[in-house]
């Protein structure tokens, strides 16, 4: 199976679609989050235009640390009090930022993103982590970008079933 941006088409809700079919055929039978959320920050920062970092973080009961991700090398951990991770992960809400530098308390891993999401990964009533988008464009994620990346947070989190408690 290919995945490159070329192979999506369609409205963006359909394109969306698209990438979620081939999200769960890359995590299908794969419990191990590590070599799922590589291969899905891998497939989500080629498929998708206007992206500078893909990637994930996990709590470890304290703070969030950096998992497999895309792009330049990033912040280790963020406190849950902190940045658009922090918001996203203590709130359990997505946080759609169209400009960071507005965002109180924005942490800037590379200096050229300029809009953010972040989609909190909770099972239960556990958190897991976060997916974080990065974009050098303002105004960069919609609507529908957010639903089609919670999505794909939730394809993630479909796939941990087996190894969470």
């Amino acid at each position: 199976m290919s995945f490159t941006a070329s192979t999506l088409s369609g409205s963006k809700p359909e394109q969306y679609a698209q990438l979620a079919a081939q999200a769960r055929a890359l995590v299908h039978g794969e419990p191990d989050r590590i070599a799922n959320a590589a291969n899905l920050a891998a497939l989500v920062y080629h498929a998708l235009p206007g992206l500078n970092w893909v990637g994930f973080y996990f709590y470890d009961g304290n703070e969030l640390v950096v998992g497999p991700f895309q792009g330049l090398p990033a912040c280790v951990r963020i406190a849950l009090d902190k940045g658009v991770c922090g918001a996203a992960a203590r709130t359990r809400q997505t946080q759609r930022v169209a400009d960071v530098d507005a965002f109180p308390g924005h942490i800037a891993c590379d200096s050229a993103s300029r809009s953010e999401l972040v989609v909190p990964l909770v099972h239960g009533d556990a958190l897991v982590g976060v997916f974080d988008l990065d974009s050098p464009n303002p105004g960069r994620f919609d609507e529908e970008d957010q639903q089609g990346l919670e999505a794909i947070a939730r394809i993630f989190l479909e796939s941990l079933l087996e190894s969470l408690p």
